[in-house]
């Protein structure tokens, strides 16, 4: 799958973050770390004798009265009265956590690779599993001036200042007002890294506030989304396209973690073999006038190095010379698979073209034209039975990943498809919802 490659590229270039939540720390510990409402309850359990006050707060047979910040502020505000403070006995439970599992494949990239964490867990498993070379940053604490294979910054405090931790309210609403170190950090590795989003559910106003704020930057700049969000479970279209929409976001599902990592170190040496030439070459071919090779764009995975290189060097998709390079690029594997033996172009177009539509919405950019035709020229060469002359294969990319395109594009071509073509493959794919 070419977005693996494409983590897998950034993890090679140390530009990768890793933004982690509470499902995170569930899967390192065996589900031994609680869900934030657990938390809570065991908080109750342990330090509140009230008959009544859990349940007026968490009610067993419905939804809770209040958010669970405003339910911690309570909380918090009963604790007090016996000078108590619920940052310290969370603090006190989150100690507790350890890692468990065998999980070798994350260890292994924890422990040789170089990233960064951001996270708004209190733990320090991250920091746990990545063993040496970690710098775990917080607030209350100094920010260190040396460098790191590994940094993990707690947006949110940890466990090493209890006060500090953003637990309720009052705790939220200051972070959200407040331009801290933190908070303006959590907006630099979104502009400067790939982020991939583990165990979190995106339900932190002031992280859709930025991420929001991101998608502005790469709709205006012309750049594509780097950031994915990583699911165990299946998500539903629609939420895939609100996502994508208002954030900028591509989802992998049915993902676990270990999983995860399993297919990024799969893919790692790899974009490391390729990392410093595909940067030389994208700048010879973009600025000193080159074009790549036949024989090098007979590869499936030359159009993934070369997208992952423009994303390197900081260039926008729509500039003219990006555009250019795309579009020989495009016609190049087209003539491809008019050679003799050339079946595997045909699905590797296909791949290229369901991969550039979910990286970039190309209406109204210098692409669409470019994109449209070689999208009608792939469809048009593939076939849901098998018949000669045309890719079964190649139909089976699409089938795969027409749901990957953002809702502009599959908009955009369904249009163009019904509109230019009368193949009925072809008009039976992009007809779907």
């Amino acid at each position: 799958m070419s977005e693996y490659f494409e983590i897998a590229y950034a993890a090679a270039a140390k530009r990768l973050c890793l933004f982690t939540g509470t499902g995170f720390s569930k899967a390192l510990s065996e589900n031994g770390a609680p869900g934030w409402q657990e938390l809570l309850e065991e908080i109750c359990d342990n330090n509140v004798d009230h008959e009544g006050f859990k349940e007026a707060l968490f009610p067993g047979d419905g939804k809770p009265s209040l958010q669970l910040d405003e339910a911690a502020q309570v909380i918090d505000i009963e604790l007090s009265k016996t000078g108590r403070s619920i940052h310290d006995e969370i603090a006190n439970l989150i100690r507790s956590i350890d890692l468990a599992g065998s999980l070798p494949e994350t260890e292994k990239f924890f422990k040789e690779r170089s990233f960064r964490v951001v996270t708004t867990n209190y733990d320090k498993l991250a920091e746990n599993l990545a063993e040496t070379e970690c710098q775990s940053l917080s607030p209350g604490r100094p920010i260190p001036r040396s460098n790191s294979r590994v940094k993990t910054f707690h947006v949110h405090g940890s466990i090493d200042v209890p006060r500090r931790m953003v637990v309720t309210a009052d705790d939220y609403f200051s972070f959200m007002n407040f331009d801290s170190y933190f908070s303006r950090k959590l907006s630099t590795v979104l502009h400067e890294n790939t982020v991939v989003i583990l165990g979190y559910s995106l339900g932190d106003t002031n992280l859709k506030a930025i991420l929001s704020d991101y998608h502005s930057f790469v709709r205006s700049h012309g750049v594509s989304n780097s950031i994915f969000l990583i699911s165990r479970s299946a998500v539903d279209q629609r939420i895939i396209d609100y996502y994508s929409n208002c954030y900028g976001i591509r989802v992998i599902q049915e993902m676990g973690v270990e999983d995860f990592f399993t297919k990024i170190n799969e893919r790692i040496d790899e974009a490391e073999d390729c990392l410093d030439k595909s940067v030389r070459n994208i700048n010879r071919v973009l600025f000193e006038e080159c074009s790549f090779k036949e024989k090098y764009l007979q590869a499936e995975s030359s159009f993934y190095q070369i997208v992952s290189a423009i994303g390197a060097i900081g260039v926008s998709l729509e500039e003219d010379a990006v555009v250019d390079t795309l579009a020989d690029i495009i016609s190049k594997k087209k003539e491809l698979t008019r050679k003799t033996g050339a079946w595997p172009q045909y699905v590797q177009l296909a791949s290229w073209l369901t991969y550039l539509g979910s990286l970039i919405d190309v209406k109204g950019t210098s692409l669409e034209e470019i994109y449209l035709d070689a999208v009608k020229f792939s469809m048009e060469k593939m076939s849901k039975e098998m018949v000669l002359g045309y890719s079964w294969h190649a139909y089976k990319v699409w089938d795969r990943r027409w749901s990957s395109l953002t809702a502009g594009n599959r908009s955009l071509v369904a249009k163009y498809i019904k509109e230019k073509s009368g193949d009925q493959d072809a008009v039976e794919i992009v007809s779907r919802s």
